[in-house]
């Protein structure tokens, strides 16, 4: 078995194989009816899968909280902190204390991350 998808043909040969094991036990009324060493294959691809898709689609769970999403960005951005505070046209404290939870977003910081971040204004107004 490979113990790392090198290319994308890789990735989705194995998701079919992902696949074909979910149906399987999808058929067999659980994951139960997957002998030990389909179980045991079934946990490694998908963590396979999983690996590839965190480094190399970057495809990452969706963060939950507004903090987390503008932490994404600073990361994704190159910024620091105080940069992103002249960004955003925000005092460098108040985005300190925004990001480590000591204060609320304020509806300023909210239009501010919306227009010059790109973060979802539904995101913004579900998670505040």
């Amino acid at each position: 078995m490979i113990t790392k998808i090198r290319t994308e043909a890789q990735y989705h040969q194995i998701l079919a194989i992902i696949e074909r094991y979910i149906e399987k036990a999808t058929e067999g009324n659980g994951f139960h009816s997957l002998s030990k060493i389909e179980s045991a294959e079934l946990a490694a691809l998908s963590l396979l899968a999983e690996q590839y898709e965190d480094h190399i689609l970057k495809i990452m769970p969706i963060p939950l909280s507004i903090n987390v999403v503008v932490q994404h960005k600073i990361k994704e951005l190159n910024l620091t902190q105080a940069k992103l505070a002249d960004l955003l046209g925000l005092g460098a404290s108040k985005l300190s204390q925004i990001l480590n939870g000591k204060r609320e977003p304020d509806v300023s910081f909210l239009k501010a991350v919306h227009t010059k971040l790109g973060i979802s204004g539904d995101f913004l107004l579900e998670n505040v």
